[in-house]
């Protein structure tokens, strides 16, 4: 661990990436939460921070290993979603108290994958003699990698849920429900139940458990959905901006940013 930390230190002395200084930063934000959650004695909140700094240290092992080059601005982002995501999302419960947090991570998340899908190709694209992929196809591709990817958190959060009774896919409260499990005549007629106030849980002895406000609670089907739409929003939009680099990489340069080369 020292000697990578070292070898951070002297690729910043070489290239002052400031993906280094915020790598450092992170860092040592991270390390002291730790030591706060350690200090309350919150150790799942403690692990989750371990958990961050093999995760902020993991690009630079992926670039030495692999022999590649994260653009600064994507090293950044990637740094800085990290820290969003498992620290400040989960330790300090942002999902909670910032109502579209969980969205804008997800919207970000498939801005990011369709970004290292694309580069994936275009590094094969470049570097093979019989490939020839054209703009599309390669762009199609990062979109497709990017919500394949979400899909696969998805359903890592929906077994987390099942097997540890977490709640990763957040409920919702909504008010009105539809379902074909209202009609008794087994038609298969969707019938919707509308103005829901409020919901009384009862357990197997008809004692009352909990109430619940506001109307029914939706058990995460509305929170993947929404994730998986803002995954697409994010995938698409990069996957657009990537088509025309790749098109003509002279000319639109914003894609650039986020392009992996090798080193």
């Amino acid at each position: 661990m020292a000697r990578i930390i070292d070898e951070l230190k002297e690729e910043y002395r070489k290239t002052k990436k400031s993906s280094i200084l915020i790598y450092f930063i992170l860092r040592i934000l991270v390390i002291l939460c730790l030591i706060r959650q350690i200090l309350l004695g919150h150790i799942d909140s403690a692990l989750l921070c371990v958990l961050s700094l093999c995760l902020l240290i993991l690009p630079a092992i992926i670039q030495k290993h692999f022999k590649i080059v994260l653009p600064n601005t994507l090293e950044i982002i990637i740094y800085i979603f990290i820290f969003a995501a498992e620290i400040l999302g989960e330790i300090y419960n942002f999902y909670g108290y910032i109502s579209n947090w969980d969205l804008m991570l997800h919207t970000l998340n498939g801005f990011l994958c369709a970004a290292i899908g694309l580069s994936l190709i275009d590094l094969l694209n470049k570097n093979s003699k019989s490939i020839h992929l054209s703009p599309f196809y390669v762009a199609l591709a990062s979109f497709c990698f990017s919500m394949t990817i979400g899909v696969c958190w998805e359903f890592f959060e929906y077994g987390a849920d099942k097997i540890f009774s977490s709640d990763m896919q957040k409920d919702t409260v909504v008010s009105s429900i539809t379902s074909v499990s209202f009609d008794d005549d087994k038609t298969n007629h969707a019938i919707t139940i509308k103005d829901i106030d409020k919901t009384v849980v009862y357990n197997a002895k008809n004692e009352e458990l909990i109430i619940i406000d506001g109307g029914y609670l939706d058990i995460g089907l509305n929170d993947t959905m929404e994730d998986l739409l803002v995954n697409f929003i994010g995938a698409t939009t990069y996957s657009i901006l990537g088509y025309f680099y790749i098109k003509n990489r002279d000319k639109y340069q914003l894609a650039k940013k986020f392009i992996i080369t090798k080193a």
